[in-house]
């Protein structure tokens, strides 16, 4: 760590970020030697499933937040990564510092969603020499087990959606985990979030895939997070935005459904930092009711 800092320079300050969940997050405060101090982040994997895959992981993020360098997008800038904990107990990875904090309330969410569509119009349209490596579903129609108490016949519905072959799309760089937790806003007050976004952040998923695939992962949180008629609304946001998605309704169904989907075991895993995050109400079981509404909904809309 030390070998990676000005001459000079000292760690005088650790201290750990909440509302990750695949990896711990630590801000340190670098002194300076003029008396100053400046900010850095250092992203560990620990769990023994991402420490296994930490080498990809990691690489590519340190890969993507290179190639975003200069291009307007307000990501981190790549500092060091070890990627195989050749010098670290754990695979990690340090990155300059962003202003600005996760809101995840409902309060001001109306003004909100725009700013989170033109963001992700942005990132769309970047066109990287290199491309990442090609998007990966995050589950199967034969892995999808429907929450308890959900709507059987909506989920068969929704599971069949997905059963058949994937349509076919115009590549775009996606983040591919674009949502409120990894976007920070400049905020005026604890209580008033400035309408700017200073920050995306996480950039571990980056692949190359169909817009309509981080479009229906924001959406899908949101639906989470504020109420299904949220996720219905992000799409119309994205396309307000300049955002080209797929014209088909089958098609846009696909994609949001193959996302929701992959939320069916996982109600806790993203429930968890929200809670932390001052959303208590937000329990597994009321996240799970919102999931199930959402995917109702979607076959109402869509289908």
């Amino acid at each position: 760590m030390g070998r990676h800092l000005e001459v000079g320079e000292r760690i005088v300050g650790i201290e750990e970020l909440h509302g990750g969940i695949t990896a711990e997050m630590r801000r340190l405060t670098i002194g300076t030697r003029d008396g100053g101090c400046r900010d850095l982040v250092l992203r560990t994997f620990v769990d023994p499933y991402f420490v296994e895959h930490a080498e990809d992981l990691l690489n590519r993020e340190a890969d993507a937040l290179a190639l975003l360098t200069g291009t307007g997008v307000p990501a981190p800038g790549p500092v060091a990564v070890d990627a195989t904990a050749t010098h670290c107990e754990y695979p990690s990875l340090l990155m300059t510092h962003l202003p600005g904090r996760t809101v995840l309330a409902d309060e001001g969410l109306e003004a909100r969603v725009p700013l989170l569509a033109r963001q992700l119009v942005a990132i769309h349209a970047l066109r990287p020499a290199d491309r990442s490596q090609e998007y990966k579903a995050w589950t199967t129609a034969d892995a999808v087990v429907p929450p308890h108490g959900a709507d059987a016949v909506a989920w068969a519905a929704a599971t069949d959606v997905i059963r058949k072959p994937a349509p076919r799309y115009e590549g775009r760089f996606l983040h591919r985990d674009f949502q409120p937790g990894n976007v920070l806003f400049d905020v005026q007050s604890r209580d008033e979030p400035a309408l700017r976004i200073s920050g995306v952040v996480d950039w571990v998923q980056t692949s190359w895939g169909p817009a309509d695939l981080d479009v229906a992962h924001c959406s899908t949180n949101l639906a989470l997070l504020h109420g299904p008629a949220w996720g219905l609304r992000f799409a119309g946001a994205y396309e307000e935005a300049g955002g080209v998605l797929a014209a088909a309704a089958d098609e846009r169904l696909y994609w949001r459904l193959l996302d929701a989907l992959a939320f069916a075991s996982g109600a806790e895993w993203v429930a968890r930092p929200w809670r932390e995050a001052g959303r208590a109400e937000l329990t597994t079981r009321a996240v799970e009711e919102r999931l199930d509404a959402y995917v109702i909904a979607l076959l109402e809309a869509l289908g």
